[in-house]
């Protein structure tokens, strides 16, 4: 039965989307059966996986009852287009509305190790949805001011579904997403959020760069694309997977960081870049079905 892991943000801009898709690359080159479920209407994770735009049934066709889940996976991702901003409308009258991802879940769970589901850059009921339906929350947060009060407000959401819809969900941390640690502003942040939520808060921290929105464009993965970077998810992959118990990929996790650190010559930075988690159990194996061609932007 496939662990559900949350990814949500109080707002946009702060890589939630990125860290979704990397992190299913890492997670799929090791051997694990990894789903993704896109709740934004943007459909930039449907994008970056080479859905067609036109693809049905999606995510909103499932929430409103009109399809199943199984019908509407594409390549191992449940995607969505700008048709799932009506289906949150129509959602909203339903009874029951905060159980349909949940439900819609339930079969497809036995036929993966890992659903990664990401939410829309608000805290409204698709995130709900995504929180009822997950076991675990990861808030991803930007490296700004009022970083802080956005996790803050992410956390209350999260708790609210836990009181009131899913016990079982817990809040695994925050991850501090695109970010120039040069930055007295960016160094300030993470102090912040460590003083208010301790060990919450991930030792990685993923550096921004252009080559993300490059890698993109190009529908390539930064595995790929920019291998000092991937180290970056790689070890955010290890760490997720520690405070998960899922400990299957840990293993081929250890080589794929030797093999990008390798490829990239980042051996020496990776080894002192602040944030990265660099266990000796920390690593992956190259391979994977998630790699996306290289293609032009639709």
């Amino acid at each position: 039965m496939a662990k559900v892991v949350t990814i949500l943000s109080q707002k946009g801009g702060t890589g939630k989307t990125t860290t979704v898709r990397t992190l299913a690359d890492c997670y799929s080159r090791s051997g694990a059966r990894v789903l993704c479920v896109d709740l934004d209407p943007q459909g930039n994770l449907s994008d970056y996986f080479d859905v067609p735009p036109d693809a049905q049934p999606t995510v909103g066709e499932v929430l409103t009852g009109q399809a199943k889940a199984r019908d509407a996976v594409h390549s191992d991702v449940l995607p969505a287009n700008l048709g799932l901003a009506e289906a949150e409308i129509v959602l909203s009258g339903k009874m029951g509305r905060e159980l349909m991802l949940r439900r819609a879940l339930k079969d497809l769970r036995r036929n993966y190790d890992l659903v990664l589901v990401d939410c829309p850059p608000s805290l409204g009921l698709l995130t709900v949805n995504a929180l009822v339906a997950a076991d675990y929350a990861l808030v991803t947060s930007a490296a700004e001011y009022f970083s802080l009060q956005g996790v803050e407000q992410a956390l209350e959401v999260v708790e609210l579904a836990r009181d009131n819809l899913n016990e079982e969900l817990a809040w695994v941390g925050v991850v501090l997403n695109m970010a120039d640690m040069r930055l007295v502003h960016a160094r300030e942040a993470l102090a912040q959020l460590r003083e208010s939520f301790g060990d919450k808060v991930f030792d990685t921290i993923i550096r921004r760069s252009v080559r993300y929105a490059e890698s993109a464009e190009r529908g390539v993965s930064i595995l790929d694309y920019a291998p000092d970077l991937g180290v970056d998810y790689v070890d955010l992959a290890v760490e997720l997977a520690r405070r998960i118990d899922f400990e299957s990929p840990l293993r081929r996790l250890r080589a794929l960081r030797r093999e990008l650190a390798a490829g990239s010559g980042a051996a020496g930075e990776a080894s002192t870049h602040e944030g990265a988690a660099v266990s000796a159990d920390s690593g992956h194996a190259a391979g994977s079905k998630r790699t996306a061609p290289a293609r032009t932007k639709r």
